[in-house]
């Protein structure tokens, strides 16, 4: 494979633009850019993820993962090009229904809580959210953007919730063991009885 990146600073971008993967130039604020942006904050975020003790299936999973939300960032990046290929979501959908299969039913909302690898995927799930927001803002603005890249990031926010309640389970670092439940009439009470913890 070439030498990709000979020059990582290239002062290029000292004015406020960054070039695109089709050598357009564009400000630094650009949609696309944004889009861009939060999908790179969602990969290092599960590289965060990565750094923890986790079981090795979704460790595996979490690894294509992100090579495929870096194929989804030159997507971002090339105005026309389709890098995400559809069989991308599918897995994520095989991947969800598999480890859902494994959960009980909720009965109550959870907290984004528990063991640390399981609070890491709440705060990439909340990412992905943001990501996908940036897309479909960037699509209502006239953006060509395919399907690919939003369901794909529709489908793992609902999948990293699921490996949150997964890795709760898995329990690695002995802080977990199940999901932690809101409980509204916690604060009911704390209302009610004002100084009582």
């Amino acid at each position: 494979m070439a030498n990709r990146l000979s020059q990582i600073a290239t002062r290029t971008g000292d004015d406020g633009t960054t070039g695109l993967g089709d050598g357009t130039r564009v400000p630094k604020d650009h949609l696309r850019v944004q889009a861009m942006g939060d999908v790179d904050e969602l990969n290092s975020t599960l590289g965060v993820l990565l750094a923890e003790l986790l079981p090795e299936d979704v460790r595996e999973l979490l690894i294509t993962i992100q090579h495929e939300l870096f194929n989804l960032g030159g997507e971002l990046c090339m105005p026309g090009y389709s890098l995400l290929k559809e069989d991308a979501v599918l897995r994520l959908d095989e991947a969800l229904a598999h480890y859902n299969a494994h959960l009980p039913r909720l009965k109550e909302f959870i907290l984004p809580a528990g063991t640390r690898s399981a609070a890491i995927a709440h705060v990439a799930r909340t990412i992905a959210r943001r990501a996908e927001r940036s897309v479909v803002h960037a699509l209502h603005q006239g953006e060509k953007i395919e399907a690919a890249p939003r369901q794909y990031l529709n489908r793992l926010s609902d999948l990293l919730f699921v490996l949150a309640r997964v890795l709760n389970r898995a329990n690695l670092d002995g802080k977990g063991g199940d999901d932690v439940y809101w409980h509204s009439e916690r604060l009911q009470r704390q209302q009610d009885e004002p100084g009582q913890a």
